[in-house]
Formats: C-alpha cells, sequence, structure tokens
C-alpha cells in the first residue's frame, strides 16, 4: 500500500489518499491469489473538471504496473477538494 500511496502522490499530488486492504474479504475467489483487493479514496484537483472515467483512467495510469500484478481489484472513488468538502460529516452515535 506505500508503494501505490507514493505512486499517487507522485502523479496526482493528492490533498489526501486513504487505502484500505480488503484482500482477506475475498480470500477463496477465482483470482483471488492474483494480487490484492483495495478500496481507495482519493482527493486531487488533478481531477477538477474530469468526469468519473477519465479519473479512473488517471489513477490507473498512475498505477500501471501495480494493475497488471499486485492488484486485482481496485473500488475507487475519486474527488477534487470542492466535492470532498461538499460531502456530510458522519455524527457520532448516540
Amino acid at each position: 500500500m506505500d508503494r501505490m500511496r507514493s505512486k499517487l502522490v507522485a502523479a496526482l499530488a493528492p490533498d489526501s489518499v486513504e487505502i484500505e486492504d480488503d484482500s482477506a474479504l475475498h480470500a477463496g475467489h477465482a483470482g483471488a491469489g492474483n494480487g490484492g483487493h483495495y478500496t481507495l479514496s482519493i482527493v486531487s484537483n488533478a481531477f477538477e473538471g474530469k468526469n468519473t472515467v477519465a479519473r479512473h483512467r488517471m489513477i490507473y495510469s498512475a498505477l500501471d504496473d501495480m494493475m497488471k500484478s499486485e492488484i486485482h481489484a481496485l473500488a475507487i472513488r475519486a474527488q477534487t477538494a470542492a466535492e470532498a468538502s461538499m460531502q456530510p460529516t458522519q455524527k457520532e452515535p448516540r
């Protein structure tokens, strides 16, 4: 995950990057042994004016060599800083 983070920082200069390793949840299914399963939340102004497909392509490009071997599945949430600031904050349970 550190290598993923380094590549994303170098390519997209994000304000934030959160990566979760979900590999254990997928153990035993076909292809699970050929790379990990990850969830990525990334905030970068490099996404400004880009649609979802273009944003995902930017991420796949940054992780190119890893997508071919080390990453089997990647769930992505890619936002600009303005979009991220409009997200509601989670309230503490009562």
